[in-house]
């Protein structure tokens, strides 16, 4: 057990033990010790350096996992722990969650408006809004497209097509994706709108099916296969997203509205 070094400026100490091997240096560990100093404590730091360090720490304390602080004697636990001694909440991670959602539309919506505001010089565009749907139907498929397994089992669970034909989990995120770039570009409506017709009509009636016919209680597939988000108000919205787009799409390119305005 080797490294001891104390830092910070305040009046209360605390004492760390963390692992830092050649190969690894425990995250957790490193937060412990921020968290530690943004409170005020001087941070008494003991760096585990091997396994056989590691496991004698653990073997004489009675812990399973590291880092682990000791405030006036008292030993307070791991990073969680530590962040349940200063009142701060711990995440959950198998708690629902809207985040991942409210990132992504965020994050598209100021794309499409960077994207107006370049091309037009304002932010606030008819194209802003194409393009906002357009990006978020991108991104949302390529979310999906990190592992199309686990996003496709997770698809079984309430989509009424893919329940008849599996292999329609595996297409539609390519399907979302290649409708979102085309609609972009604004190009091959006669094939963009058509699939996002499709794709997002069969995807509403699946999620108001399951959701409020139902009642059942699922995990959204709609930002991949390894999300908490519920099934429900998102993933109908982001459907019908996508049929608004294609009607809207379809009527530009048939002259009905007028042409796709900037």
């Amino acid at each position: 057990m080797t490294g001891e070094t104390r830092e910070g400026a305040g009046d209360q100490r605390a004492v760390l033990y963390r692992m830092v091997m050649p190969s690894h240096t425990c995250p957790y560990g490193l937060k412990a010790k921020d968290l530690l100093r943004r409170s005020g404590y001087t941070v008494e730091d003991h760096l585990l350096t091997t396994r056989e360090d590691t496991d004698a720490f653990k073997a004489k304390h009675g812990v399973a996992t590291t880092p682990q602080v000791f405030i006036d004697g008292q030993r307070v636990g791991g990073y969680d722990d530590l962040r349940r001694f200063f009142g701060k909440p711990v995440v959950d991670p198998k708690a629902t969650s809207y985040r991942p959602v409210i990132a992504l539309f965020a994050m598209t919506a100021m794309m499409a408006m960077a994207t107006s505001y370049a091309v037009s010089g304002s932010i606030f565009t008819v194209r802003a809004a194409e393009w906002f749907i357009g990006f978020s139907m991108v991104v949302l498929a390529l979310l999906k497209l990190q592992n199309v397994e686990t996003f496709s089992t997770m698809f079984l669970n309430y989509d009424l097509l893919a329940k008849r034909w599996v292999r329609y989990g595996y297409i539609y995120p390519f399907a979302e994706g290649l409708a979102g770039v085309l609609m972009v570009a604004g190009a091959l409506t006669w094939l963009s709108v058509p699939v996002a017709l499709f794709i997002g009509t069969v995807g509403a009636v699946s999620v108001f099916k399951a959701v409020y016919i139902d009642k059942r209680e699922l995990k959204c597939a709609c930002v991949g296969g390894a999300s908490n988000v519920p099934l429900g108000f998102v993933s109908l919205t982001e459907n019908v997203m996508m049929v608004a787009m294609a009607v809207w799409m379809g009527l530009s390119a048939a002259g009905v509205i007028g042409g796709m305005a900037m």
